[in-house]
C-alpha cells in the first residue's frame, strides 16, 4: 500500500478540495496531518475513541501521554471546560489564536476518551488558516506533534510523512513552519497558574496580563502534570 498523497494548503483560494478530503478522513475516523503556527500536528476527531487510540498508537506513546485538543473559535473553551480561572480566560482572550495552550478541567458529561488524562484536557487555539478552516468543520481534534515518540517535531510536511508513513489518511501540506517552537503549556487546574512547559510565549508576556508561576517556580512535577501537559508533545 503507497504512502498516502501529500495535498497542498497552502492557499485559500484552491485548498478547498484538500480540505475536503481531510475532514472526510476525520468523518471516517481517519488521522490527518496538519500545519499549524507551531509545528505540524498529526489529528484526529476528539470524540471518536478508536480515532484518538489510532494516533497514539502512529506516534508510538501510550495512554499515559493524551494528546492536547485544538479548538477552532474561543467560543469552544467553555464547551469543553469547567471551572475556568479567570486568570486563564485573560490569557486566552490575549494568546488565542497563538501558541499557548493552557490546562483545564474536562467537562465531566463530555463523551471522549483522549488516555489518561485525570480529568483534565489542554487546550489551544492554533494561528494558522488551513488548521483553523480544518478545526470549523470539524470541530475539535486531539492534536500531538507529527513524529515518532522520541524524534523531533517534524517542521515540514515531508517530515512528518516520513515518520507516520501509512498510519495517516491526509496529509496537508502548509509549507514550512512558521513558528517551529511548541506551544507554552500553563496548568490552570491548581489554586495558581504554573508554566509547565516554556515555549512560543515566553513567561513575561505571560505575567503581563494575569499571576503565572514560572519553571523555577514549581516542585518537581508529579505524575498529573506530567499526562495533562507532556513536554515532548509539541502542538
Amino acid at each position: 500500500m503507497p504512502v498516502q498523497p501529500v495535498l497542498d494548503a497552502t492557499d485559500p483560494q484552491t485548498w478547498g478540495p484538500a480540505i475536503d478530503e481531510a475532514v472526510n478522513a476525520i468523518s471516517r475516523g481517519g488521522l490527518v496531518v496538519l500545519p499549524t503556527d507551531t509545528v505540524y500536528g498529526i489529528g484526529a476527531d476528539a470524540f471518536d475513541k478508536e480515532a484518538v487510540a489510532a494516533l497514539l498508537a502512529a506516534k508510538g506513546r501510550g495512554r499515559q501521554m493524551p494528546p492536547p485538543v485544538l479548538v477552532g473559535e474561543v467560543a469552544t473553551l467553555d464547551g469543553l471546560a469547567t471551572d475556568v480561572p479567570e486568570d486563564a480566560r485573560r490569557l486566552v482572550e490575549a494568546f488565542w489564536p497563538g501558541g499557548f495552550t493552557v490546562i483545564l478541567r474536562a467537562q465531566p458529561s463530555l463523551q471522549w476518551d483522549l488516555g489518561d488524562t485525570g480529568g483534565t484536557v489542554a487546550l489551544r487555539m492554533p494561528d494558522h488558516p488551513a488548521a483553523l478552516a480544518l478545526l470549523k468543520r470539524t470541530g475539535p481534534l486531539a492534536v500531538s506533534s507529527a513524529n515518532r515518540s522520541g524524534s523531533p517535531a517534524a517542521q515540514d510536511v515531508a517530515d512528518a510523512r516520513d515518520q507516520l508513513g501509512e498510519s495517516v489518511a491526509v496529509y496537508l501540506d502548509g509549507g514550512q513552519a512558521p513558528g517551529g517552537v511548541a506551544s507554552t503549556i500553563v496548568d490552570a487546574t491548581g489554586p495558581a497558574l504554573r508554566v509547565v512547559r516554556e515555549g512560543a510565549v515566553p513567561l513575561d508576556e505571560l505575567r503581563r496580563v494575569a499571576d503565572v508561576e514560572g519553571l523555577q517556580d514549581l516542585p518537581e512535577a508529579g505524575p498529573d502534570q506530567a499526562a495533562a501537559g507532556d513536554p515532548e508533545d509539541d502542538e
